[in-house]
């Protein structure tokens, strides 16, 4: 049977995904001259933030406070903070991190579009990834389904924002998944977002039980941060949690529930459930995990509402339209980044972004959560040869995709760093799409005199 694929829109540079990494991407592109057109599956950009339910952001900062991530990154929240849409970056009352950064999700969606149609680049939305043509060890075109059925879209230089390497498997470029030894993932969680919580409740409730919660560096400095941050972020309800996982009454494979309250005060985002032992690249798999996450979401709530002071008139919001997941495929790049390179702080010739984010990995097959926190003044880098395939030669992996381990993608995985690495991309596409496509011939000099002169932080 002869598929019936249309010839569609062209341009300089395709970005695979409107997420955090590929947002930014795109406009990072544009605004160096490039033509950029975006494929998006969903009717909105925002990814994780808007489409999975994550939030709030967080790691611009490292554990002394010295901030990490600028440029685009921060426009966004600059941007999110003049509508009234975010605090800002504000204390983390777990103390896991020294900020955090709430922010409303429906804002975010116009804010992303407006920047994006600012910059001239262009959205297609309802495009899902099926193919692409390769010609010469360039990836000539790709070909999506949309609503008018499959099209095929032109470019010269092309960045993988899918946070699944969707792109470059298909492409055929190397990519890993997952744990060594196993492939084993982080666990998918399904974020359930709640109105009408009782914030005073809560503040009182923790400050007056803190053994009743988690705070990762001592319960004197999460009080602390707990009484003066707008937006309250907590672990805990431990007495609660463990009677009802002893009754059998809750089945998540969790020690805790983890929660953080959004923008709006009294909404928050519960990110507790957890599906472990399913392959989030596996079409089977994630449709069980959908399901099975909506479930523990069921279980979690009737359990907030009977158990957890400030939940009881608490209203179910939803759940998202995409299970949240933290690790699938990366692709393998020119240079591997490991968790060792991250604890060490190592410094690399080719810098294109910086992170202080401990590394931080679920189990993906025990209740645990086990997190190696770096120094307070720690600021590792990131490679640009960790960004680039190598095969084909015209590709780019921002976000989860991009080159590195088990353990360190566990530290780079957080929206910040992809942010970050997505305006890279972007910088290193553009130039590139003006030479042929091949990331070869782009000089990392003229990469980092971009970024520096787009507020990133080398």
């Amino acid at each position: 049977m002869q598929l019936n694929v249309k010839e569609s829109l062209s341009a300089d540079v395709i970005v695979a995904g409107a997420g955090a990494s590929g947002i930014v991407a795109a406009v990072a592109a544009a605004r160096e001259g490039a033509e950029v057109l975006v494929l998006e599956r969903h009717g909105f950009p925002g990814g994780a933030w808007t489409a999975m339910g994550v939030g709030p952001m967080m790691g611009f900062h490292n554990r002394a406070g010295r901030q990490l991530v600028g440029g685009i990154a921060q426009e966004i929240v600059d941007r999110l903070m003049d509508e009234g849409a975010s605090p800002g970056h504000i204390p983390d009352s777990i103390t896991y991190c020294s900020t955090v950064t709430p922010f409303d999700s429906e804002a975010m969606k116009t804010v992303l579009e407006t920047m994006l149609a600012e910059s001239g680049a262009r959205i297609r939305y309802h495009s899902v990834l099926a193919d692409t043509v390769t010609e010469n060890g360039l990836i000539e075109s790709v070909i999506a389904a949309g609503k008018g059925g499959l099209e095929r879209f032109r470019a010269t230089a092309f960045v993988d924002a899918t946070g699944d390497a969707e792109l470059a498997f298909l492409s055929g470029a190397s990519c890993t998944k997952g744990r060594e030894g196993d492939n084993a993932t982080q666990p998918m969680t399904m974020n359930l977002k709640l109105g009408n919580v009782d914030s005073a409740r809560i503040r009182d409730y923790a400050i007056a039980n803190p053994d009743n919660f988690h705070f990762t560096f001592g319960a004197e400095q999460g009080i602390a941060r707990l009484k003066t941050t707008p937006r309250i972020s907590l672990a805990g309800y431990l007495s609660q949690w463990n009677e009802a996982l002893v009754s059998g009454e809750l089945t998540i494979p969790r020690d805790l529930v983890l929660f953080f309250e959004t923008a709006t005060e009294g909404v928050f985002i519960m990110n507790t459930t957890r599906v472990q032992g399913l392959d989030p690249a596996d079409p089977d798999d994630i449709s069980r995990a959908e399901k099975e996450g909506r479930e523990q979401c069921r279980e979690l709530f009737r359990f907030l509402k009977a158990h957890c002071p400030g939940f009881e008139n608490a209203v179910n919001l939803g759940s998202p339209s995409h299970i949240g997941i933290r690790e699938s495929r990366h692709i393998v790049g020119q240079y591997l980044l490991t968790a060792e390179d991250l604890v060490a702080a190592r410094e690399f010739p080719d810098t294109i972004a910086r992170g202080g984010y401990p590394i931080d990995i679920h189990s993906p097959d025990k209740v645990q959560t086990n997190s190696t926190h770096l120094s307070p003044e720690a600021a590792y880098s990131i490679p640009m040869r960790s960004l680039i395939a190598g095969t084909p030669s015209n590709l780019l992996a921002a976000g989860r995709a991009l080159g590195a381990n088990h353990e360190a993608l566990a530290a780079v995985r957080i929206s910040p760093v992809a942010m970050a690495t997505g305006q890279a991309c972007g910088v290193i596409a553009a130039l590139a799409s003006k030479t042929g496509g091949e990331i070869g011939n782009v000089d990392y000099e003229d990469v980092r005199k971009a970024l520096l002169e787009g507020s990133a932080i080398l």
